[in-house]
C-alpha cells in the first residue's frame, strides 16, 4: 500500500535526519591528526578514486558548487602530494586533477577510521536483527542516491523513476 505524500515527506524529514546524524558523528570519529581530511577534501579524493582524473569544473559540478570554492582544498590536497594536476590534452586552460598514491593511502585512512568506530557502534547498540535491517537499508540508500529525476510533479515535487514495487517484498 502506497503512502501518501505527507507520510513520504515524514520519512523524507526523519531519514534526512538520521544520515547528516550519522555523518555528523562519522566526521567527529576521525582522528584529530595534521593528517585528517575533511569532508569536502575526502569526498574530492573518493570522486578522483571513482571516476579518474577530473577537471575542477567536473569536480565542483559533482560536489554542486562553483570551481573557485574548490580551490582552496584543491591547492592543499596539492601541496600534501595527495593530488597532481597537469593540463588537459583537450581544454589547455583546465587542468585535469587525479589522486596520488598519498591521497589514495590519506582516504583509506579517513574511510578506515570511520569504518572503525561504526563498526565498533553497530556491534554495540544494535541487535543481529537490526543490523540485517541495516544492511538492507544501506543498499536501499544507494539506490537511492542514484535515483534518477523525470521532471516535476503537478503537486511540484520532482518525480524519480520508478523502479518497481519494492526492494522486499511486502511483509
Amino acid at each position: 500500500m502506497a503512502g501518501d505524500v505527507a507520510d513520504d515527506l515524514r520519512l523524507a524529514e526523519s531519514l534526512r535526519w538520521g544520515v547528516s546524524r550519522l555523518s555528523s558523528r562519522l566526521r567527529a570519529e576521525q582522528p584529530g591528526s595534521d593528517r585528517a581530511l575533511t569532508r569536502l577534501a575526502a569526498s574530492v579524493l573518493a570522486n578522483l578514486t571513482h571516476s579518474g582524473p577530473l577537471t575542477a569544473s567536473e569536480l565542483a559540478a559533482i560536489e554542486g558548487l562553483q570551481p573557485q570554492s574548490l580551490t582552496r582544498v584543491i591547492n592543499e590536497l596539492h601541496d600534501l602530494g595527495r593530488i597532481r594536476r597537469s593540463r588537459n590534452d583537450t581544454d589547455a586552460r583546465q587542468q585535469d586533477i587525479a589522486i596520488t598514491e598519498a591521497g589514495r593511502e590519506a582516504l583509506r585512512e579517513h574511510v578506515r577510521d570511520g569504518n572503525r568506530w561504526l563498526a565498533a557502534a553497530l556491534r554495540h547498540t544494535l541487535t543481529d536483527a537490526e543490523r540485517g535491517v541495516l544492511a538492507i537499508a544501506a543498499d536501499l540508500l544507494r539506490e537511492l542516491a542514484e535515483a534518477e529525476v523525470n521532471g516535476t510533479d503537478a503537486a511540484g515535487p520532482d518525480r524519480v523513476a520508478p523502479r518497481g514495487v519494492g526492494a522486499a517484498p511486502p511483509l
